[in-house]
This record gives C-alpha cells, sequence and structure tokens, in this order.
C-alpha cells in the first residue's frame, strides 16, 4: 500500500525544489560574472623567461616603444624583440648578468626567447596595429603605463564589447602621431575636441561592421 503524500513531504519537496533552483541560478550568474574578460584577463601577468622592466627602460632610461617593437608601424603585428635588439646594448652593459643568461642564448643559438603572451586576442578576430598606430592611438589606450610597470599585465579587457565602444566614438582617444609613444602625454585642451578635429583632418571613420575585426 503506497505510503500517503504528507503535508510535511509536500512542503520538504518545494524547500528542496526550491533550493536547487537557487543554487542553479546562482552558478549560472557567477560563471556569467566571473567568465567576463573584465573578470578572466585583467590583471593578467604571466612570470617570463627574463625578468624584463619595462618601467626601467621606457621609464627611467626613456626608451621608445619602437625600438623594441619595430612592426607597430609597420605591420598588424608590434612584434616581439629579437635577442639582437637586446644585445645592442647588453653586450657591454651587464653583458655577465646570470638575469640576462636566456638573452645571450638565444642570441648564440638563433632560437627566439619563449616569451610569454599577454595581450591575446582570439584567433577570429583581426587587429592592425599600424592602422590604429598612424591613426594616432597611443600604447596606453590598450595597454596602460607601461613605463610605470616592472612586470606588464593587462589593463583593458580587449572584448568586442569595448573595441566597439572607441570604435563608436574614437575622439577622445587620439593624439597627433608623433605622440602615440609618448606614454606621459597629456593634452592641454580637451582630448575630444582634439580628436574630433584629428578625425576631419585624416578622414577616420572606424568600421562598426562584422566585416572590420572578423575577415
Amino acid at each position: 500500500m503506497p505510503l500517503p503524500f504528507t503535508r510535511s513531504a509536500d512542503r520538504n519537496l518545494r524547500i528542496f525544489f526550491s533550493a536547487f533552483l537557487l543554487i542553479i541560478t546562482g552558478s549560472i550568474t557567477l560563471f556569467s560574472f566571473y567568465s567576463r574578460p573584465q573578470a578572466t584577463e585583467i590583471g593578467y601577468s604571466p612570470v617570463q623567461p627574463v625578468p624584463y622592466s619595462h618601467k626601467l627602460h621606457a621609464g627611467n632610461l626613456g626608451m621608445d616603444c619602437r625600438y623594441c617593437h619595430t612592426g607597430v608601424e609597420q605591420s598588424a603585428q608590434a612584434g616581439v624583440p629579437a635577442a639582437e635588439i637586446c644585445m645592442n646594448c647588453h653586450a657591454r652593459v651587464k653583458s655577465q648578468s646570470p638575469l640576462l643568461a636566456k638573452v645571450r642564448e638565444s642570441y648564440q643559438s638563433g632560437r627566439p626567447v619563449p616569451w610569454v603572451r599577454i595581450h591575446r586576442l582570439p584567433d577570429y578576430v583581426h587587429f592592425n596595429h599600424q592602422a590604429h598606430v598612424l591613426a594616432g592611438v597611443s600604447c596606453v589606450t590598450c595597454h596602460g603605463r607601461v613605463d610605470q610597470m616592472a612586470e606588464v599585465r593587462q589593463v583593458a579587457p580587449l572584448s568586442m564589447a569595448w573595441c566597439l565602444d572607441c570604435h563608436r566614438d574614437p575622439a577622445p582617444f587620439l593624439r597627433p602621431r608623433e605622440l602615440v609613444t609618448r606614454l606621459d602625454w597629456q593634452p592641454e585642451r580637451d582630448p575630444r575636441e582634439l580628436g574630433g578635429e584629428l578625425m576631419a583632418a585624416r578622414g577616420i571613420r572606424p568600421p562598426l561592421n562584422c566585416s572590420g575585426c572578423h575577415r
């Protein structure tokens, strides 16, 4: 004979299913929040094979970004410096430092230093450094004040929404081309006004259609 379905059993069943739905909903909400680029990528700063300090080189010594990232004005990729570029200085400066052992090994063997990439876009995204730099978008806009970073970290989400916000209203992020790598530069007047003038003078109209970034 089947047992009667009591009121207490009904109440317990309702509580169980309510708690189950609450857990599922909460899990989905937390996953959605913490899987965003803002939550998963900002602050990413992997350990590199050589402890290179941008704060020392680009900040204290005032080295221009283009000395090491040679392709930033000519190609889609900014380029990672070859050991030959490092050795232009370090053949004489700290030439025997154990911290630079992997650079010397790379220079002698021809095998690249295994740098760990920080700013990474999906394979289906087309990003052209040359186009942005020549338009007057500074390194700071995407990479932050790397001249103040002993260890480079990601400071922007690099998400589609973040890129589209700039493409819809690029004026505040534009500056004269010769100042693109001046990371400490600040405009003397309203950046939106200056950027609007640069947009008009250069005919800058960032694409908003899918094919602009997905090819």
